[in-house]
């Protein structure tokens, strides 16, 4: 049985990979936002579906959120084998029309969230010698498309801290690893927020309207028959974890791909080409692309 903290774990993504690592005996602790409010059906639904899952309350923008939450799973599960970092929140619009407390918004939640996260459960990780952290990131963290702006630089960010993290834990017999989603119907598209500057849209002219309608067409795609399904995200997280130390690819290409498997595939030798060039092969080896 494995210890695994999966956070935004309240819909998406979350929710479904909860119930999974649940069904195959594992203790879950799922984290969310205002399991006591908004999200007390879905901590009765989960709490219901199994003993395995233990919902947590937890804003992975708040610190004493995030400490308090775990406390109380350290009051439970001496180790945590597996952090699952899930939450997110993403906008899509003009980028010039995002104010910059819009940007802060989604940087708290879907990069310094995965900080908190993180910094909470390595130590004990690093103590025992073994853990693996997924941090889902997206298409988006490796290319940059118009009127995702402000998201895409949340991604951009988790990619760059998780790629050297990596390669500072591996001699722990740490693992961190990134799931890059295409397009899901998760609900995504509905945590955005319209950009908070409507004077700049005016000067945009036609233009303005492209990511309404570019959402919309999104969200119509995503609900057709032929839409990727939600559970290859999930699938990709359960193989992970079944994989031995040492053998986890850093990136994991879920869905459609925008040709960023193909970005990977060209870059990541590269990328790893800077442990010899800084001298730390010696230092840092072992660490698998």
């Amino acid at each position: 049985m494995k210890n695994i903290i999966i956070t935004g774990s309240s819909s998406g993504f979350g929710l479904k990979a909860a119930k999974d690592f649940a069904d195959k005996g594992d203790k879950v602790f799922a984290t969310m936002r205002n399991p006591n409010g908004k999200n007390l059906k879905v901590k009765t639904e989960l709490e219901e579906y199994s003993s395995n899952i233990k919902v947590v309350d937890m804003d992975v923008t708040n610190d004493m959120s995030v400490t308090n939450a775990m406390n109380t799973i350290f009051s439970e599960a001496e180790n945590i084998d597996i952090l699952i970092n899930n939450a997110g929140i993403m906008y899509i619009g003009i980028t010039e029309a995002y104010s910059v407390e819009q940007a802060k918004f989604q940087m708290e939640t879907n990069y310094f969230g995965a900080i908190r996260t993180i910094q909470a459960v390595l130590p004990s990780m690093r103590k025992a010698g073994k853990g693996l952290i997924i941090n889902t990131s997206s298409l988006v963290g490796r290319m940059s498309p118009p009127f995702f702006g402000t998201y895409t630089a949340t991604k951009h960010a988790l990619e760059g801290y998780s790629q050297a993290l990596r390669y500072e834990v591996s001699s722990f017999g740490v693992d961190v690893v990134m799931v890059e989603p295409g397009p899901f119907g998760t609900g995504l598209l509905a945590s955005g927020q319209a950009p908070a500057h409507s004077e700049v849209l005016d000067t945009y002219g036609e233009l303005a309207g492209v990511p309404a309608a570019m959402g919309e067409n999104f969200a119509q795609m995503l609900q057709s028959e032929d839409a990727p399904d939600p559970q290859w995200v999930v699938d990709a997280y359960l193989k992970l974890a079944e994989t031995p130390f040492g053998s986890r690819p850093t990136r994991t290409v879920v869905g459609i791909t925008w040709g960023v498997d193909e970005i990977n595939k060209l870059t990541q030798p590269i990328q790893d080409r800077v442990l010899k060039e800084m001298q730390l092969e010696n230092v840092l080896g072992g660490v698998s692309a």
